[in-house]
């Protein structure tokens, strides 16, 4: 993984040059392309949370044309290197795409602000099972802690075990989570269960949430269902690069650390970012939490999975947090048109 540290540099760069090199008006609320900005239309969640706000300021706050290209990750990166798209508002720098690597060392792309700083990947238990006066499992705190609890996550299939409930098989942290299974002494006492997909998995963890049955996981932050239900993370041993690439080469590891937290940022493409400054300056300053995108997330599966709509009514519920992202004539148009 590369540090964006040298991007974000740049990226300040440029909007502290925007008074100097914009347009007299840009701070207020003008355009400063004459075309439409192209957003990434990453295909996950909270990436399409993520965009829709980002455009609303734009498009209502900047008076700028919007649109966005559908896709995955890699196209739209690589789409994004070559000019054809402005915006990807989901970068992770946990485990970077290696197009945004390539891209970044040739100089077409930038970084600018911060989407979430604090996207977490762990094992998760529900808190009613640890927390609480009626709690079942309050020295449940470790992955160490689980071959004392493994009767209390019994798998139906095979009762002389407790299941830990895996990512799909072929999932980058199925591969993971194995490796963990193995380094923490747990495969004598856990089946290793894979859901077939990422739905299924969502489906049995919210079917023993709303039975208050006890379920052991993997899941991540920010989403939908973090952003629903309370679960506590269970802890592991700090992270350290070079136990985890070991862990990742070794084919019976014995030894893991918890997932490193990923900061999530904003790419540009640089031709955009040095011809708008204004609207650099706006998407450096853009910045939210995991949680806070969770509970975004959250309201946006209640509401039938509208990013559009998940995302007014975040910026109708939360000025406080935008407003400080861009000027206040800016603001000031974006809660004209909320």
């Amino acid at each position: 993984m590369t540090s964006p540290s040298s991007a974000l540099a740049l990226a300040g760069a440029i909007a502290l040059s925007s008074l100097a090199l914009g347009p007299a008006s840009a701070a207020d609320g003008t355009c400063e392309l004459d075309r439409p900005v192209m957003f990434a239309g990453l295909d996950y969640q909270s990436a399409a949370f993520h965009t829709e706000v980002a455009k609303f300021i734009t498009e209502h706050g900047y008076d700028c044309a919007v649109d966005d290209l559908p896709g995955s990750t890699i196209p739209l990166i690589n789409g994004m290197a070559r000019g054809d798209i402005d915006i990807v508002m989901e970068i992770w720098t946990a485990n970077p795409a290696q197009a945004w690597v390539d891209a970044q060392e040739r100089g077409e792309v930038v970084a600018l602000g911060t989407t979430f700083p604090d996207a977490e990947e762990g094992w998760y238990v529900p808190t009613y099972l640890v927390e609480g006066g009626e709690a079942p499992a309050p020295n449940l705190k470790r992955a160490s802690d689980l071959p004392e609890y493994a009767a209390m996550f019994e798998d139906p299939e095979e009762p002389s075990k407790g299941r830990f409930y895996n990512c799909p098989a072929g999932w980058q942290c199925e591969i993971v989570n194995t490796k963990k299974l193995t380094a923490y002494g747990l495969t004598s006492s856990y089946t290793n269960f894979r859901p077939g997909t990422g739905a299924a998995l969502v489906a049995a963890v919210e079917s023993a949430y709303l039975r208050k049955n006890p379920i052991l996981f993997y899941y991540w932050t920010p989403t939908a269902l973090m952003g629903k239900y309370d679960f506590v993370k269970l802890q592991e041993p700090e992270f350290n690069q070079e136990i985890w690439d070991e862990m990742l080469e070794s084919d019976d590891p014995d030894a893991a650390t918890a997932y490193p937290v990923s900061k999530v940022i904003i790419g540009a493409n640089k031709t955009f970012a040095e011809s708008a400054p204004e609207l650099a300056k706006f998407l450096t300053a853009y910045s939210m939490t995991s949680k806070m995108t969770s509970a975004a997330l959250a309201d946006m599966e209640d509401n039938g999975g509208d990013a559009a709509v998940a995302a007014e009514a975040f910026l109708k519920a939360n000025e406080d947090v935008w407003s400080g992202w861009v000027p206040q004539a800016v603001a000031d148009k974006v809660k004209a048109a909320l």
